[in-house]
């Protein structure tokens, strides 16, 4: 497969995150290719489902639709397994979601009906509510089309063998010949070439299971119960698709992790942790294993070279959490490097990527040791797990734990003092029935005016090409500027200028203050404006 020698970006890896950046980077009009290793796509079975900013990126993108058929083929699929609901009235009316997504925490379901769904975060981010079941391969899917239509080159087939950061440029030794590029991503799993030859550390903790999971074809299923069930040999899970096992075992990694998963195995660990002698005739799916590896990478970026995904970070599969943060790396680097290659942003602007990221990769990592603590065999965890199961089966507790699950109060630490700074954008509906976010399909910022003269946008005016600007009839937000990653970097209540005994003495002052603080979020964030922005005060 031939590749290009000279592109501004190479990414390597064709997983989601690799798909994403690739997308992210050419909407900024980058050139840029992928390298992936593996000849085919990965069919093994992976992260069943998204959380909530991952299926809002897609939705950021246009791709709403299709995931959304994903998830609907899906729970016709599972059939009886489904909880289907068509009561609830998510944010402002506009769309109910066809199903109430929990998940779990360390194999403890969480009941949807003990979730206290009118939480304002649930309320905020409902319009993606119907595609949130999106298995890891029908995503893969779906990326790659993206992709496709971007023009974006995918090699397979190709392995990275060594690289060189000359300081203006990257060169990349490849199985299909050397590659020149100004900037190199490794997006290429937990055993990243790309992080090893840059000499990039991964600390972390050694792993002390096994787990495995797989679709298989059962001769006796009634020998198992549905649902987690622990035991002092580990823990296995039936269902909720129909064939659908997973085990884990606390006696150590696999003496070959990359070896291939055989019916033999798994049958033989299922029945050690079930107690049973259960029979698997048939495997319907790539099966795959996994451990408790949990380590993070000691930095996201050496010079030209920056990690994201697994790459960076990798823990037990708990929820698809890694799917989830890789793609919140990719969101969050891709449009920052694209500035920085497009010369209208500096290099400083990509240390707020590792700033912005670590601290949440750390936090997952945490969230997935502590469910680990929770499943093991042993008595100790065993009462600990009582505990936690009580804490869970009450409305305070399920809700919390949904809401870390589901990524509905993720955010990152920016300046501003309004609450929707730093948080993912929220459903932010307008008068013609749109909501922001359909706005800006294309990539770039997008910036809502619902000012009585416009002065958000004619001051936006100067950064033309880079900011979409979005007007609306009056209402609470009054000004939102939402960065390429779907990260609000500004807002503004009129409400805000006029909550003083006497808002007349004050309003122009405060409106002066809006307009300034939207310039100052645009210089920090959309670089030098191309023209001379025009700073009148809101009217």
């Amino acid at each position: 497969m031939n590749v290009n020698q000279n592109v501004d970006v190479t990414v390597v890896g064709a997983g989601p995150v690799g798909l994403v950046l690739a997308a992210e980077l050419a909407l900024s009009g980058a050139t840029v290719q992928v390298l992936e290793r593996r000849p085919e796509p990965d069919e093994a079975m992976k992260a069943q489902s998204i959380n909530m900013p991952t299926a809002e990126a897609l939705d950021r993108r246009g791709l709403l639709p299709a995931a959304e058929k994903v998830q609907k083929e899906i729970l016709e699929r599972m059939g009886s397994f489904a909880r289907m609901v068509g009561d609830r009235t998510p944010g402002e009316g506009r769309r109910a979601p066809d199903s109430r997504f929990t998940g779990h925490f360390a194999g403890m379901i969480l009941d949807a009906d003990l979730v206290d769904w009118s939480d304002p975060d649930f309320a905020a981010h409902a319009a993606a509510d119907g595609a949130r079941m999106v298995p890891q391969r029908e995503l893969e899917v779906l990326l790659a089309e993206h992709v496709a239509r971007l023009g974006v080159p995918v090699r397979r087939g190709v392995e990275v063998t060594a690289l060189e950061d000359t300081g203006d440029g990257v060169l990349v030794g490849t199985t299909a010949g050397p590659v020149r590029t100004g900037w190199l991503l490794g997006c290429d799993g937990g055993h990243s070439a790309v992080r090893r030859l840059a000499g990039i550390d991964f600390p972390g903790t050694d792993p002390e299971l096994t787990g495995y999971q797989a679709v298989v074809d059962i001769a006796d299923p009634e020998k198992l119960a549905n649902g987690w069930v622990w035991s002092p040999a580990g823990a296995y899970r039936c269902g909720p698709q129909v064939g659908r096992v997973a085990t884990m075992e606390f006696d150590g990694p696999p003496a070959d992790r990359s070896a291939p998963v055989t019916l033999d195995e798994l049958q033989t660990s299922l029945r050690r942790v079930s107690g049973t002698d259960v029979t698997l005739t048939a495997l319907r799916a790539t099966p795959t294993r996994w451990t408790d590896n949990t380590r993070q990478a000691a930095a996201y970026r050496s010079g030209r070279v920056l990690l994201a995904g697994d790459a960076a970070h990798v823990h037990p599969p708990f929820g698809g959490q890694g799917l989830n943060l890789g793609v919140g790396d990719a969101m969050n680097l891709g449009w920052k490097l694209g500035a920085v290659v497009a010369g209208w942003a500096p290099e400083g602007l990509l240390d707020t990527y590792d700033a912005e990221r670590r601290p949440l990769g750390a936090w997952v990592l945490d969230w997935t040791r502590a469910q680990i603590g929770v499943l093991r065999g042993d008595s100790k965890s065993a009462a600990l797990r009582g505990i936690v199961a009580d804490l869970l089966n009450t409305r305070a507790g399920t809700t919390y734990a949904v809401k870390k699950i589901s990524g509905v109060t993720q955010r990152v630490d920016l300046p501003g003092d309004h609450p929707l700074v730093g948080g993912f954008v929220p459903d932010l509906w307008l008068r013609d029935g749109s909501r922001l976010v359909d706005h800006g399909h294309g990539g770039g910022f997008l910036l809502l005016d619902r000012t009585p003269d416009g002065a958000f946008v004619r001051l936006a005016a100067a950064w033309a090409g880079r900011v979409s600007s979005v007007t609306d009839d009056h209402a609470t937000p009054t000004g939102v500027l939402v960065r390429p990653d779907g990260v609000v970097a500004w807002a503004f209540d009129t409400a805000d200028a006029t909550d003083t005994a006497d808002a007349s003495d004050t309003a122009d002052a405060t409106d002066i203050a809006a307009v300034t603080g939207l310039e100052a979020a645009l210089l920090r964030w959309a670089g030098a404006p191309s023209s001379s922005p025009e700073r009148e005060p809101v009217g």
